[in-house]
């Protein structure tokens, strides 16, 4: 089976979110169509979508421009999954407590920006993910924190603070998990479908 996967193409490591997706197909025995998302349209045909990361405040206002965020709206209505990292995350959330962010309130958390450091702050570390069986190692890279959860299930969490979290297809995570070979957490995302 053939699954078409979206990348909002605006900023972010689109190539390694792209290959991401189809190594988790794969491991899936499925196959992935991916397409990248730079004007309205591409979205309703899409089984499943990713929204990178790059600067919250430029894919926020790429994706109300465009009319594209109502077309996100609606995947996420129909119960297609979604997988937004790092700003991908901010965007998505309820509160980015920045005015300069519109966002598309479909993650019930509050986030800020870059708070777990700037460029030279970024690491690297080992979480415990709920759906996964062996840590998953991650890479923060100008991570948001995640400092109220509302209706969003917790997924992971580093040094006490939540990093992943789901709420019904929508997955969001202050790491970058295309950075690395393993595919797992975009298998759970789109093809497991976990619920916390």
């Amino acid at each position: 089976m053939t699954v078409t996967a979206g990348v909002v193409a605006v900023q972010g490591d689109v190539s390694e979110h792209a290959d991401a997706i189809r190594a988790a197909a794969r491991a899936h025995d499925e196959e992935a169509d991916v397409r990248e998302i730079r004007h309205a349209g591409i979205v309703p045909e899409c089984d499943l979508l990713l929204v990178p990361g790059g600067e919250s405040t430029t894919i926020s206002r790429f994706l109300h421009r465009e009319e594209i965020a109502p077309e996100i709206a609606a995947h996420v209505d129909a119960g297609k999954p979604v997988l937004a990292t790092c700003a991908g995350l901010i965007v998505l959330s309820s509160d980015a407590n920045d005015d300069r962010v519109e966002t598309l309130d479909l993650l019930d958390v509050s986030v800020e920006r870059n708070a777990f450091g700037r460029q030279k702050d970024s690491f690297e570390a080992p979480l415990d993910v709920t759906g996964l069986d062996d840590p998953f190692h991650a890479v923060f890279i100008r991570a948001p924190l995640i400092d109220d959860v509302g209706e969003a299930e917790v997924l992971a969490e580093w040094d006490g603070r939540p990093v992943a979290v789901q709420q019904g297809p929508v997955v969001g995570t202050s790491f970058h998990p295309e950075l690395t070979t393993d595919h797992r957490l975009h298998g759970l995302a789109f093809f497991e479908h976990v619920t916390a």
